[in-house]
């Protein structure tokens, strides 16, 4: 085939562009392809080896961390040291979210199990982007906002569903 024709046929690559991976994160779903190029600009990508602690439980929260490959455990530690799982994560996942509005202690210990590709957004970069780009910053606040409220609905049901299920089995004895 003539070169010529054969660059009109190929992909651009955005597929595998940051940006295009960003679109696939919950949060930032909503983002047009310009907004995306612009988070693209804000995030920084971090490499990790494996058994590597991203943060420890305690630490003062600064930004969220996206799975762009690998896989992150979160865990918290019993009064005996042990390692209690609070969730596997892989590509695609995210976490820390709420420290991007809030300098408060996690609440739990993110470690990766195997080399790991992370994204991070950090607290300073969204107020930065506040003054410099208002409305794509109101976009990522609204999608985060949305992340948020359906993993808190997820955790009253779970909640709920608990309380229940302990009323039925108190009741049964």
């Amino acid at each position: 085939m003539n070169p010529f024709w054969s660059n009109i046929f190929r992909s651009s690559g955005y597929e595998d562009s940051l940006a295009y991976f960003l679109g696939t994160i919950p949060i930032f779903d909503a983002l047009k392809k310009k907004d995306l190029r612009l988070l693209e600009s804000m995030v920084h990508v971090r490499n990790y080896q494996p058994d590597e602690t991203v943060f420890h439980e305690g630490d003062i929260g600064s930004g969220m961390y996206c799975i762009r490959s690998g896989q992150v455990l979160i865990y918290l530690l019993d009064e005996n040291g042990r390692e209690i799982e609070q969730a596997l994560l892989g590509p695609g996942d995210f976490f820390g979210e709420v420290a991007l509005t809030a300098q408060k202690p996690r609440i739990a210990t993110a470690r990766t199990l195997e080399t790991t590709v992370l994204i991070g957004l950090f607290r300073a970069d969204i107020l930065e982007a506040v003054n410099k780009y208002p409305a794509t910053t109101s976009k990522i606040l609204l999608g985060l906002t949305r992340c948020i409220s359906d993993r808190l609905q997820y955790a009253s049901l779970k909640l709920q569903h608990q309380g229940k299920s302990s009323y039925h089995t108190e009741k049964d004895q």
